[in-house]
């Protein structure tokens, strides 16, 4: 029959090694804690990043597929009206001496 106690789990070999390894486990604890803050906040900033940058390129797009905003028509050449053909042209004339 196994008896349970009160004490740690590790076995005592002094009370200064005890203090020892309570002291470094909590270095150990807080330090990963430090670390695991810092971790934290670097992907939250690259996560912040990532999604301000995909939601200006939505913003954007949306923007740029608007009937009649001012991106989309700077795009566009004016419209000329119906039965108008704007171009350019060349008179070419033939030498009638030759012939």
């Amino acid at each position: 029959m196994r008896h349970s106690s009160a004490k740690s789990s590790f076995p005592a070999g002094s009370p200064i090694a005890n203090v020892f390894v309570i002291i470094a486990g909590a270095l150990v604890i807080g330090v990963s804690i430090v670390l695991g803050f810092f971790a934290f906040v670097v992907l939250s900033g690259i996560v912040l990043l990532t999604a301000a940058a995909v939601g200006i390129r939505v913003w954007w797009f949306k923007r740029k597929l608007q009937p009649g905003s001012p991106v989309n028509n700077a795009s566009r050449q004016p419209k000329s009206p119906a039965g108008v053909i704007e171009g350019e042209y060349k008179v070419v004339e033939k030498d009638r001496d030759k012939t």
